[in-house]
């Protein structure tokens, strides 16, 4: 059971700035309630809901498709299973400036600690793919200013994310970043950087703007190690499809020795066991509390 009180811990916006201003945090994608609590328990100090992840769990590829009732209904999960800070992503806004407004209000109302917008047009795309359009920057500018208007918590996270690279060039997305914060972006996010001067560029060109960078695999962006993007002035790293591509290989390695043997016994060592689920569930706790409401 959890005994700390979220609310004496400050927002959950709150918590998000003082990680990363305290110093620059390593933020996992996480994809379903569970794995935010296993994060939590590990030691991470933020946690990530992945638009791609979450549409990959539904079937479905990361073209939009996925609404914002159930961004919200998955953000509302993971954030009521973990004290954590929970950053969003909320794609596009899901419309236009009056659309944003509404995702903030229901993203914080949901107990999320901050979202992302990105730049582009609808049907989206994966931000290592190609095929990308980008939206005018004065339209993701005045989406910038609806969400920051918008949110009743003054410290619930807004980060800008501008997919400009891949489209347009560095120095476009440079200038799209510097207009992303006049209009009130807490963060920015350059999205598919494809070196690690490029990075370092973008970081010194921006400084003292808090930045984030993403850690995808099989994308368009080079791996760099934690502590250098760190020490270029990163302030969150996302790593956010890593937990469910692993998942995804270890469920379908079980399933493949299942259906060839009729036994799952040689993968036992590879599960936890039921005493680790339960620790995981806190199910003792449950147990005590229903034998204390009877006496």
């Amino acid at each position: 059971m959890r005994t700390a009180n979220a609310a004496t811990l400050g927002s959950p916006g709150q918590r998000l700035r003082a990680a990363y201003q305290a110093s620059a945090i390593a933020v996992p994608g996480v994809f379903n309630a569970l794995v935010g609590r296993m994060t939590e328990r590990l030691g991470f100090q933020a946690v990530y809901l992945s638009g791609a992840a979450l549409s990959a769990s539904l079937g479905l590829p990361d073209v939009g498709l996925t609404t914002l009732p159930e961004f919200v209904e998955a953000a509302r999960s993971i954030a009521a299973a973990t004290r954590l800070p929970l950053l969003c992503d909320a794609d596009t806004g899901f419309g236009e400036a009056l659309n944003v407004e509404r995702a903030v209000r229901l993203f914080e109302g949901a107990g999320a600690a901050g979202i992302h917008l990105e730049d582009q047009q609808m049907p989206k795309r994966c931000g290592h793919l190609s095929g990308k359009e980008l939206v005018d920057a004065e339209e993701m500018a005045a989406k910038v200013r609806a969400a920051a208007s918008a949110r009743c918590d003054g410290h619930f996270v807004i980060v800008a994310r501008t997919d400009a690279r891949s489209v347009a060039g560095l120095e476009e997305a440079l200038r799209r970043a510097r207009l992303y914060v006049a209009a009130g972006a807490d963060v920015i996010f350059p999205e598919a950087l494809e070196s690690r001067e490029e990075f370092s560029a973008f970081a010194r060109a921006m400084a003292p703007v808090p930045l984030l960078a993403n850690m995808t695999e099989f994308g368009r962006s080079p791996s760099l190690d934690f502590g250098e993007l760190a020490d270029m002035g990163y302030r969150m790293v996302l790593y956010p499809v890593t937990t469910l591509r692993v998942a995804l290989r270890a469920v379908q390695a079980v399933l493949v020795d299942l259906l060839a043997k009729g036994h799952q016994r040689d993968q036992l060592d590879r599960m936890l066991t039921r005493s680790e689920l339960y620790d995981l569930l806190d199910y003792s706790d449950y147990e005590e509390r229903d034998r204390a409401y009877f006496g």
